[in-house]
Formats: structure tokens, C-alpha cells, sequence
């Protein structure tokens, strides 16, 4: 029976390398244009050659919500935050620290963490990040 991996991220962009995690984007070999997700052409110069960049895994808090409300089964208080990332813009959830305006500002400094997401019954774990307060 082939042994299957202990980890695995849960987006196809998050690397993770023995501990150090980071994200990487496709980049348009002809404007910069980032991206995470897969592209056919660039949404900004129409190019269509791509090349696999990393993320700075340190960034500023740019614009962020607390959400209240959310799905059945979606735990809630929980702050979705747009962090710049070295020039990237990265979505993702502002982890490790209260949910409250007291703590979460704009400019805040914050880097890339990783949480379990869960287990199947293999004992494969899923990674998803977010970014904690430094």
C-alpha cells in the first residue's frame, strides 16, 4: 500500500516546506500582473505566459471586516483581512488574535500562519493559512 502524505495544503497555492510555508503566485511574464488562481490569459495586459513567484510572507493589514454572520457550521466572530504582501494583495483571515477592533487595525503588521483544518480517516491533515499579528 503507497504511504500518502501527512500534510497537504488546502489551496494549491500554499507551499509547505518543512515549516516554512509561503504562497506563491503566477506572475504575467508581461506586466507583473499576481495572481493565485489559474489563468488562460492576464485580466490586465492579456498576455499568456505565467511564472511561478513567492509571496512575501510578512505584509500590512490593508482593509478587514468582522464577520458576525456566516453560514450554518462556519464558526463566527472571525476577521477576513486583504494584507499587501510586498506589493501583493493577499485574502485571507486574520488568525491567533481576538476578532475586535481593539486588536485589528489597518497598518497593522502581520505574517503567514498555518492551522489544521482537519483530519480524514487516514490521518491526513488539511493546512489552510491566515495571518497573525508579528
Amino acid at each position: 500500500m503507497p504511504e500518502t502524505a501527512a500534510q497537504i495544503p488546502f489551496v494549491d497555492y500554499l507551499v509547505l516546506d518543512d515549516g516554512d510555508a509561503h504562497l506563491v503566485a503566477h506572475e504575467c511574464t508581461g506586466c507583473g500582473a499576481r495572481y493565485f488562481d489559474r489563468r488562460n490569459a492576464c485580466a490586465s495586459c492579456f498576455g499568456t505566459e505565467f511564472s511561478s513567484v513567492p509571496i512575501a510572507t510578512e505584509g500590512v493589514v490593508r482593509s478587514f471586516t468582522i464577520v458576525t454572520f456566516a453560514a450554518p457550521g462556519v464558526e463566527v466572530p472571525f476577521v477576513a483581512s486583504v494584507v499587501d504582501c510586498g506589493g501583493t494583495s493577499v485574502k485571507g483571515n486574520i488568525i491567533n488574535c481576538p476578532p475586535d477592533p481593539e486588536h485589528i487595525t489597518l497598518g497593522m503588521r502581520v505574517r503567514l500562519a498555518t492551522y489544521s483544518m482537519g483530519a480524514d480517516d487516514h490521518g491526513v491533515e488539511a493546512v489552510n493559512y491566515g495571518f497573525e499579528p508579528v
